[in-house]
């Protein structure tokens, strides 16, 4: 049998090598034109093939050589591709940013393009799943709320974008990401026996992030914290509301069945002895 830490050696090296084949190095030499027009498209063929070095050439060639030609312009943008592309999302973010600052009246920044890049490179950052680390819910959601920050500010903002279907679907899976969080952490302190710290994330899942799919279960173990807590009456508002918009669920059976047998406030017990949920 292999020894643990050799295949853990082993398959963090296959992970390294599939990351390192993946993008192009970018080592080809450039072959420069004498327009910027034509140097600019060179570099977003480039862009095209994901060669993000050769591409940053390109571009800072024209700025250098052409400097008050449109095409100068459009190569700033266009270099905070490159560094998206790249993974390297904190410039990008700061590329970005600084585009839409010079040049608040471009094209670019009016549709919206430069705003919906800063949204997406903070969604390109947030945890990932990977087997040998802890699960993306369970890290810190720092990113990932920036990400819904910047995402819902630019749908303010843009309401005429063509990049808002894009966004919104990002947003989506933003919610989620921060709904499973929330989740987690209620459950965490569901299991550790403090009914009130899982009273307090699964409002907080429930104000912000219904509809991403755990509404029924969250109703569900709100009410049966809120009975913990000795607070009957709120456990019968989040079981009432379990049953009246998804009256077909499982678990709305359940909560049929507890707001029958629900007792008045002075005579339930308190402490978190509600039993482990299903």
């Amino acid at each position: 049998m292999i020894p643990s830490r050799f295949l853990l050696v082993f398959c963090l090296g296959v992970c390294l090598f599939g990351a390192a084949c993946g993008a192009k190095s970018g080592a080809a030499s450039v072959d420069y034109s004498v327009s910027a027009q034509k140097n600019y498209e060179k570099g977003l063929k480039e862009l095209d093939d994901k060669d993000w070095i050769a591409a940053s050439k390109y571009f800072g060639f024209i700025k250098s050589r052409f400097p008050y030609s449109k095409f100068a312009v459009l190569s700033e943008l266009r270099l905070s591709d490159a560094e998206f592309g790249a993974e390297q999302y904190l410039e990008a973010i700061d590329s970005y940013r600084l585009f839409i600052k010079f040049h608040p009246t471009h094209e670019m920044v009016s549709n919206g393009y430069a705003s919906y890049k800063i949204g997406e490179s903070y969604f390109k950052q947030l945890p990932t799943d990977f087997w040998l680390f802890p699960p993306g819910h369970e890290k810190d959601q720092s990113s990932t709320e920036d990400a819904q920050n910047e995402l819902k500010a630019f749908l303010d903002k843009y309401p005429d974008s063509p990049y808002r279907d894009k966004a919104k679907e990002i947003l989506i899976q933003v919610g989620k990401k921060l709904a499973d969080h929330e989740w987690y952490v209620a459950r965490y302190y569901w299991d550790r026996g403090k009914p009130m710290g899982t009273v307090l994330r699964l409002r907080r899942l429930l104000e912000r992030y219904r509809g991403v799919g755990y509404d029924e279960e969250a109703l569900w173990l709100l009410g049966r914290a809120y009975v913990a807590v000795d607070m009957p009456e709120r456990a019968k508002l989040a079981w009432t509301d379990l049953v009246d918009h998804f009256p077909k669920s499982s678990r709305a059976g359940d909560a049929r069945d507890a707001l029958g047998s629900l007792r008045p406030a002075s005579q339930t017990p308190r402490g978190p002895s509600a039993p482990t949920p299903r």
